[in-house]
């Protein structure tokens, strides 16, 4: 009997063969999955002229939602990221990831747990540009000196920050919620308010009266280049960090690496009923077919997926087999080794059959 039907998009460069092992390690669990299989990135354009069919958001909106492998944003069709526009499209307005330490992994750091919630939609990544030497740009340079005697240099291209009330309330809101459902004790919020004190400044005070809804959860508020020093410096102060979207995106980064890089770092974007699945790296073209890519992160994706359908006890088995994998550190790829050239080196199909044979024990 199928438990559910899941949209499944396996991706470009290694993103194909990462997608399949990661199905098969999560079959091996028990879980009962229709897949349904859409093209999105070059292989979509190739076949299709372009890179986000219709038919992929309308299956993520009919199954409401979907395992998603690396995608590369094709050149020169118009595009800023495949990524992006499905977030858009969808409105996966909250990027989660979590950042965990799993022992064996190299790492400067031990007994990491961070979780990253960031803003999707506002913010510099708005896409809101004006490009430097058109009329528009022009236009709004000349707009900006009469609004605010602010003085651009005319040959500037310029970007729009919006953060609004609306997405600021429900990040947060979605922060807080996480917290209580995953056990968590605090909630932090990432800004910049003191220099940008009208979007990064909102962002902040309407954080605050939405922390005043949640009083069994402890809130603060951290400068993002601050927050920088502190994650480096004592990260076992925080918990859950909130954040707009160009600061997120930074800091995930920041914390994957605390926990050994982005080989091992899991992610999922959720909007108020759809939900996609996704590791947090890139789709590395140049190790396609090569059977060399840790296939960590997308494993990690998918057991999130798991605890998102309700299946914790195959959630936990999934994760335990991973952790037991790389904890023993025999059947691992060559990023979770001591020296690439280690003789003992796996492929990314070794591994996974490694997890596998953990599951199944």
């Amino acid at each position: 009997m199928v438990y559910k039907t899941v949209t499944l998009i396996p991706g470009d460069g290694v993103g194909p063969e990462l997608t399949e092992l990661t199905v098969k390690c999560i079959e091996a669990t028990g879980v009962k999955i229709a897949w349904e299989v859409v093209d999105a990135g070059e292989k979509a354009l190739k076949l299709e002229g372009t890179p986000l069919p219709k038919k992929v958001l309308d299956s993520i909106r009919k199954n409401k939602i979907a395992l998603k492998g690396p995608i590369t944003t094709p050149v020169g069709t118009g595009f800023r990221s495949v990524n992006v526009s499905l977030r858009r499209e969808l409105d996966l307005y909250s990027c989660l990831r979590p950042c965990r330490t799993y022992p064996g992994v190299r790492s400067r750091y031990d007994k990491i747990d961070l979780v990253i919630v960031r803003e999707n939609t506002e913010d510099l990544y708005a896409g809101i540009e004006f490009e430097q030497g058109k009329e528009a740009t022009a236009e709004i340079i000349d707009q900006i000196d009469k609004l605010s005697g602010s003085k651009i240099r005319k040959d500037s291209g310029v970007s729009i920050k919006p953060i609004s009330i609306f997405c600021t309330e429900r990040i947060v809101k979605f922060a807080f919620e996480y917290a209580i459902k995953n056990n968590r004790k605090k909630v932090t919020a990432v800004h910049k308010a003191n220099i940008m004190k009208y979007s990064d400044g909102l962002f902040l005070a309407t954080a605050r009266k939405v922390a005043e809804r949640y009083p069994d959860i402890k809130f603060e508020d951290r400068i993002v280049d601050n927050m920088c020093m502190q994650l480096v410096q004592k990260p076992e102060l925080y918990d859950v960090l909130v954040l707009p979207n160009l600061y997120g995106d930074i800091i995930s980064d920041l914390c994957a690496g605390l926990i050994g890089g982005l080989g091992i770092a899991p992610g999922a974007n959720f909007g108020d009923d759809m939900v996609l699945f996704e590791p947090v790296h890139g789709s590395a073209p140049k190790y396609k077919g090569l059977n060399k890519s840790n296939p960590t992160a997308m494993i990690l994706s998918g057991v999130l997926m798991l605890r998102y359908l309700g299946e914790e006890a195959k959630a936990d088995k999934l994760e335990n087999a991973v952790s037991e994998v790389i904890r023993e550190g025999k059947t691992v790829t060559y990023d979770l080794k001591n020296s690439p050239a280690d003789p003992g080196v796996a492929g990314s199909k070794e591994m996974a059959a490694a997890i596998i044979s953990k599951i199944k024990k």
